[in-house]
């Protein structure tokens, strides 16, 4: 390592004095004239994670769903996964290095995490459309230069296209080409294998008018790019998808602000429509958020009730069709939901108690459901706000290749090409947008279904986010996935006599991960209930957790 070199170029990003960042499930993400020094910093981590584990590693610059005067910066793993846990740490203590420890941290690291610096580093680079993002990926380059990195910069691209690329170029090619076209041509053809055996058995609504409700207004999907990346690549994939497919892009970036009143989270949180976008009753749409890795369907009825479809619905319908599937191929596959707290309860007792699904509940955070998913042959893992995928086992995935080729009986083999295509179409690596609504649109039009009839599987509880201000967040501990309150005493048990008071209720409260504040999530049988059992418990956490400012108001 050349430590005159690094103390030169360290100096060209320096560390605002006093400036701390935690590296957590969303990596860095602040302010975006905050980050030079942390992505200058980044790309001397990754250069030594690559060196460590002998692979390429991704470095991407986004903030997601943030206003666009934010940005951040996160690693992928050689297999398009999130950082190790351990290498958090490391990145967190590089990213606080004051400017004279800088170069001890980083042989500190090379010390822990046993890393032989004689090795070759590779690394690649991706950014949203954030107008810092641009500046902020140069700084990336010059810490991976420093340390004499390879790296090749995709430029613009999708968090998961970058998580995409990763896996392909640590896999050899088997997971498929690590280029742009690669990723579109292995989705696309996926894709249309699909839809061809719907036209040749199950009549999709892209195709034919025989199911109810069906015909043209049923083959348009309108899709919010929260004026994003996502309008970027889904206009470059167009020519790769069938005409069948009719896909109205809204908010593609050209007028207004990234994810300002639009995006996934957007309508997640606000439960309505995106600006920019005109519903009209029974249409099918959807909404990605800032990079492409979260979705989430709508539509308005007949009334002008606006219905949202997140990401518990789609988890159900992607588990209601590979059930099937399944069940069709005639194997012991073992498939499983992996959930948050947050799911609603009726998703949860439709999978368990009408699909026969079991669902394994974890804590918040992508990492925790991924990480769960990958102990079944099937997992199938979404967070309510639209953010999800599907993973299947190596045994898994051979098996029903394996009988996609060989299996004599026809519709064994049948459901067992359906099932390849679906891994094919499926971005394993990460929850992607692109390939989620592939998916979705697939299902919907091999199974003849409206969104109406999708959202019918069953009825959401109703329920109620809140949030109190509290002196320090960490006076709340909790268990079971975060489903229990462990301290501070007397609380939990407050909560549970308030649950008891209402019926299909369920309650719980966990601290924020970034800021002094505690979160409170409630369902019950009627709105009424839900929201006075939500300031209930409000009340109780501002009392016995330390609660700051005027206690919570009724809603």
């Amino acid at each position: 390592m050349d430590s005159e070199a690094l103390k030169k170029y360290s100096a060209l990003h320096p560390k605002p004095p006093g400036l701390t960042l935690h590296y957590g499930t969303a990596g860095f993400r602040t302010k975006a004239e905050q980050l030079d020094h942390v992505m200058f910093r980044m790309g001397l981590l990754a250069v030594l994670r690559s060196k460590a584990v002998a692979s390429t590693i991704g470095i991407m610059v986004t903030a997601s769903h943030n206003p666009e005067e934010d940005n951040g910066v996160k690693l992928v793993d050689p297999l398009g996964e999130m950082l190790h846990p351990s290498w958090e740490e490391y990145a967190t203590q590089l990213a606080n290095a004051e400017e004279q420890e800088l170069q001890e941290t980083v042989t500190d690291i090379c010390q822990k995490a046993a890393v032989n610096q004689h090795k070759d580093a590779s690394v690649f680079i991706g950014r949203d459309t954030r107008p810092s993002s641009e500046k902020l990926s140069r700084s990336v380059i010059d810490g991976i230069s420093v340390l004499g990195g390879q790296y090749h910069d995709y430029g613009l691209v999708t968090t998961p296209q970058l998580h995409y690329m990763v896996c392909c170029q640590n896999t050899q090619g088997q997971y498929g080409k690590a280029t742009l076209e690669g990723y579109y041509e292995k989705l696309s053809k996926a894709f249309m294998e699909l839809i061809k055996k719907g036209m040749s058995s199950l009549c999709p609504f892209f195709l034919c008018a025989k199911s109810p409700g069906s015909g043209e207004s049923q083959r348009h999907l309108k899709i919010d790019c929260a004026n994003g990346i996502g309008a970027l690549k889904l206009s470059e994939m167009q020519p790769y998808l069938p005409k069948e497919l009719l896909i109205h892009l809204y908010n593609d970036g050209t007028k207004e602000k990234l994810n300002y009143l639009c995006g996934a989270d957007f309508v997640k949180v606000h439960q309505k429509p995106p600006r920019g976008l005109d519903m009209k009753p029974n249409e099918r749409c959807c909404s990605f958020d800032g990079d492409a890795d979260r979705i989430v369907y709508y539509y308005k009825d007949e009334t002008g009730h606006f219905h949202l479809i997140d990401g518990d619905k789609i988890a159900t319908l992607i588990s209601i069709f590979l059930k099937e599937l399944l069940g069709k191929v005639g194997q012991t596959l073992k498939m499983a939901v992996v959930q948050t707290a947050y799911a609603n309860g009726s998703s949860t007792r439709y999978l368990e108690e009408t699909l026969k699904v079991p669902v394994h509940c974890v804590k918040t955070g992508v990492k925790h459901l991924h990480h769960k998913a990958q102990e079944f042959d099937v997992g199938v893992y979404f967070e309510a706000n639209g953010h999800g995928t599907v993973l299947f086992s190596k045994a898994a995935e051979t098996k029903i290749r394996q009988l996609a080729n060989e299996e004599k009986d026809d519709e064994k083999r049948e459901a067992a090409k359906v099932l390849e295509n679906m891994i094919n179409l499926i971005n394993q690596t990460v929850g992607d947008a692109v390939s989620d609504m592939l998916v979705i649109e697939a299902i919907l039009a091999l199974k003849g279904l409206t969104v109406q009839q999708w959202d019918a599987i069953y009825t959401d509880l109703p329920n109620r986010l809140l949030k109190v201000q509290v002196a320090d967040r960490r006076v709340i501990d909790t268990t079971d996935a975060e489903r229990r309150a462990v301290t501070p005493p007397g609380l939990q048990e407050k909560i549970d006599a308030l649950v008891k008071k209402y019926k299909l209720s369920r309650a719980f409260v966990r601290p924020s991960g970034t800021e002094d504040v505690v979160r409170i999530y409630a369902e019950a049988d009627t709105q009424e209930n839900t929201d006075t059992l939500a300031h209930e418990v409000s009340l109780a956490v501002y009392h016995l957790a330390g609660g700051r400012g005027e206690p919570p108001q009724p809603l």
